[in-house]
């Protein structure tokens, strides 16, 4: 099981590594992408900023539900949120969103190479049932 301390040294050897920018947790930025309901919610906030109420209207979970996954995507650094009257309206902050996909980015030649190599075998298949026939 990991603990705090192990995520937190984990992250600081990443950091020194030059694995990750030490201004972004990516730990954090997945956490938060790992939930469909945050994932809808920085969906939403692509329109533009929004209360928790008007958050929370297509989702079949309590107004106090939807502050908790605000909480945990500020945590990560992708949402702000800000004082408005008597809102506090929540706004998308998308430069952590293109740090942690800059990171998935270094992995596509090797999306490239299994696409290819999946390929390549395909052939061979198809290559020996037509020679069978």
């Amino acid at each position: 099981m990991l603990t705090e301390f192990s995520i937190n040294n984990n992250h600081m050897v990443m950091e020194q590594n030059g694995y990750v920018e030490a201004s972004v947790n990516l730990d954090a930025v997945f956490h938060a992408l790992a939930d469909g309901t945050r994932r809808a919610i920085l969906t939403r906030l692509m329109n533009g900023e929004a209360s928790v109420s008007e958050i929370a209207e297509p989702f079949d979970i309590s107004q106090p539900a939807i502050s908790k996954h605000l909480k945990v995507l500020e945590k990560a650094g992708l949402v702000e949120r800000n004082i408005d009257e008597q809102r506090r309206p929540a706004k998308l902050k998308a430069e952590n969103l293109k740090t942690a996909v800059g990171w998935l980015v270094d992995f596509r030649p090797l999306w490239g190479t299994s696409f290819d190599q999946l390929d390549e075998l395909l052939i061979q298949m198809n290559s020996k049932q037509n020679e069978g026939e």
